[in-house]
């Protein structure tokens, strides 16, 4: 028997591959001889590395800025020449000791890309997700050598306040191996930069701006789309997903060849769930909440349509099911089961989920499901 375990993580209880490694530990127990292929997902945000590296990538781990410039140490993956960067390593809320909604900066983000191609990369995989900016990647762009101008010709200072000095900008200095690079945004938000849904309206509350802030990171978003339309030629405002990342996406549009897409897709094709699933009997994968917004594009829905296709049983683990019969059997999902099936003591499923989910997974995975049940 050959079973695919791609669980997404169980947000702030296990990682991906903690998640991945449990399912196989409760899979022994009741299929000793069965061929377990672990590829632990993501949506292309935190996580997204790791999934790499867990798939064959070579993990390169070095020192840039972090969002309010203080160094960190962060890790991306390499495959021959293809490279897997996370914006959230460099950039991430989790980085700063203070909320700096206005400051922020993703010039660690551009210092990641230079590393990679330091490294020989010709293609990168950027994952977007949990960024503390909202700056629209002008630090990641100013990393790789596009001047940011004001009216003086001085530098803008970093941050997406500092958008609002904007009056130049000059990409004739970037970096010359950035011509043919091929960059492939992930992510899993499909926002516009500006206005009542854009990157800072929507995300700037979550990195602690107040309204006020929030008006003046919308209008230097405004005013960078502007400048980027007369001085690149881009056009940014009005198209999808250029939020994300408090921009950082318009920014990589706006001067590095670009296409954007689902995070989730391209972190299952780059952990070669296609030909994982090839001739499987079985899929499990899972995440902290199955509920409507997993169906919205979210790492597990994609890994049972995926299983759906290939003709493989998929079931569903979770720390909580919110989702019916009909809603499951529609996502391609055979069965769905909570943790508290296991363990009805939510206080053991929060402090020892890895326990509880080889539990669950012994009890629930004995034999492939034949319908869908919550």
């Amino acid at each position: 028997m050959r079973i695919v375990v791609a669980p997404d993580s169980f947000k702030g209880t296990l990682t991906a591959a903690e998640a991945a490694d449990a399912v196989a530990r409760g899979l022994a127990r009741v299929h000793p001889d069965a061929e377990v292929l672990a590829r632990p997902v993501a949506d292309g945000g935190e996580g997204t590395v790791a999934a790499a590296v867990r798939a064959g990538y070579r993990p390169v781990t070095t020192t840039v800025g972090g969002p309010d410039g203080r160094p960190v140490r962060a890790t991306f993956a390499v495959d021959g020449t293809t490279a897997v960067v996370e914006l959230a390593a460099a950039a991430g809320l989790g980085l700063l000791a203070e909320p700096a909604p206005t400051t922020a900066t993703t010039r660690g983000v551009g210092e990641l890309l230079l590393a990679a191609l330091d490294a020989g990369a010709r293609r990168v995989v950027l994952g977007l997700g949990g960024s503390a900016t909202t700056d629209a990647g002008a630090g990641l762009l100013q990393a790789l050598g596009v001047r940011l101008l004001d009216a003086d010709g001085r530098d803008v200072p970093p941050g997406g306040a500092g958008l609002a000095h904007l009056a130049r900008i000059d990409a004739g200095a970037r970096d010359p191996r950035l011509h043919g690079l091929e960059v492939r945004v992930a992510t899993d938000v499909d926002n516009p930069l500006t206005g009542p849904s854009g990157a800072a309206a929507v995300y700037g509350p979550q990195k602690g701006a107040t309204p006020e802030q929030v008006a003046q990171l919308d209008a230097a978003l405004a005013r960078f789309a502007a400048v980027v339309r007369r001085d690149l030629g881009i056009d940014l405002e009005g198209r999808p997903a250029m939020g994300a990342a408090g921009g950082t996406a318009a920014g990589v549009a706006a001067v590095l060849t670009c296409s954007v897409g689902s995070g989730a897709e391209l972190v299952a094709d780059l952990v070669g769930l296609d030909d994982a699933l090839a001739g499987a009997d079985l899929a499990v994968t899972g995440e902290g909440s199955l509920d409507a917004q997993s169906l919205r594009g979210k790492a597990p829905a994609v890994v049972a349509a995926r299983a759906r296709r290939a003709g493989v049983p998929c079931v569903g683990l979770a720390g909580r099911v919110a989702l019916g019969p009909d809603e499951l059997a529609a996502a391609g999902f055979a069965a769905a089961h909570a943790l508290t099936e296991a363990e009805p003591d939510v206080a053991r499923c929060l402090a020892e989920p890895a326990a509880v989910l080889e539990e669950l997974a012994a009890r629930v995975l004995g034999q492939a499901p034949s319908s869908p049940r919550t």
